[in-house]
């Protein structure tokens, strides 16, 4: 691939797939395949994609992950990424059922589902967007940050460790960016392009992609956003709190981009946090474990 080409990959790679997926996902959908089975064809497509371009043109070729990086990573992907959600939604569907057959309660369609395929997504995203804000911004200032360090404990980035989270913590996500809109009435195709653009840019926000996003950065929580909010300097990764989108940190005075700089290191203070899926499902409950053994980082 010749210099120039290359250039145009940094740059295309990122609307240039996301153009792609929904083209395949709404194609789909015309020929009578579900939206649901759609969208995860699409999301699946769009994480190949994100593989191939962190070989082609990676950020940091010393983020590539060894296969124990993998391994853990895969676990916390399938098991609270994949698993996880639709036992919640389950869980969630038939205590709303339980409650409705016991009350006089009727089910009204609060959501304006006569509005614009694109305008309810994005309501969605930006309703969604303000209250993981919030939510973010706790985790990281409140003891919801012990929680909140298994997703900032691998000292590099990749699309596949954006899955980190610890279980308790995507249940409390789920109370904000997926129960409400199912209380809502939210559609299924709403549902399925609002769950296609988290997958896939969520891929990208966490990928060793030299992408480029320009005017974006003021609009999604871009790759070069992200990687500041996992900076091992907290007075740099305490910025960037946008899941998807990066409005609300715009508007609330959190948007960090150094500009002609890389970030440094990443992770948290202590060099030692255990990074396998077993031992991070105890470490929230071990008050203090992200900074124990750090050295001061000097800016």
């Amino acid at each position: 691939m010749s210099q120039r080409e290359m250039g145009v990959l940094h740059w295309a790679a990122y609307p240039g797939v996301f153009v792609a997926i929904f083209f395949i996902h709404f194609g789909l959908i015309s020929l009578g395949v579900g939206a649901g089975s759609s969208s995860y064809t699409a999301v699946i497509l769009g994480a190949i994609t994100v593989t191939f371009l962190e070989f082609a043109i990676p950020y940091d070729r010393s983020w590539r992950p060894k296969k124990s990086d993998i391994l853990n990573d895969a676990l916390f992907m399938m098991i609270v990424q994949m698993l996880l959600p639709p036992l919640l939604t389950l869980a969630a569907g038939l205590t709303l059922i339980r409650y409705i057959q016991t009350t006089s309660l009727t089910i009204t369609q609060w959501w304006p589902n006569s509005w614009p395929h694109i305008g309810q997504v994005a309501l969605m995203l930006l309703t969604a967007e303000l209250f993981r804000y919030w939510l973010h911004v706790a985790a990281h200032n409140t003891k919801l940050w012990q929680l909140h360090a298994v997703h900032h404990s691998p000292k590099k980035l990749y699309w596949l460790n954006v899955g980190r989270f610890h279980p308790v913590e995507k249940s409390i996500q789920f109370l904000l960016d997926g129960l409400p809109f199912i209380v809502l009435g939210v559609n299924e195709l709403v549902f399925s392009s609002y769950f296609i653009f988290y997958a896939v840019n969520g891929f990208f926000q966490h990928s060793n992609i030299d992408v480029r996003y320009g005017f974006l950065n003021y609009v999604v929580s871009s790759a070069e956003l992200h990687r500041w909010h996992h900076s091992k300097k907290v007075k740099e990764s305490n910025n960037n709190y946008g899941n998807n989108l990066i409005i609300w940190d715009l508007v609330f005075g959190s948007w960090f981009l150094p500009r002609e700089k890389r970030v440094g290191e990443l992770g948290l203070l202590n060099n030692d946090y255990p990074l396998d899926f077993a031992n991070q499902m105890k470490t929230p409950f071990q008050p203090g474990l992200d900074k124990h053994g750090a050295e001061p980082i000097v800016s």
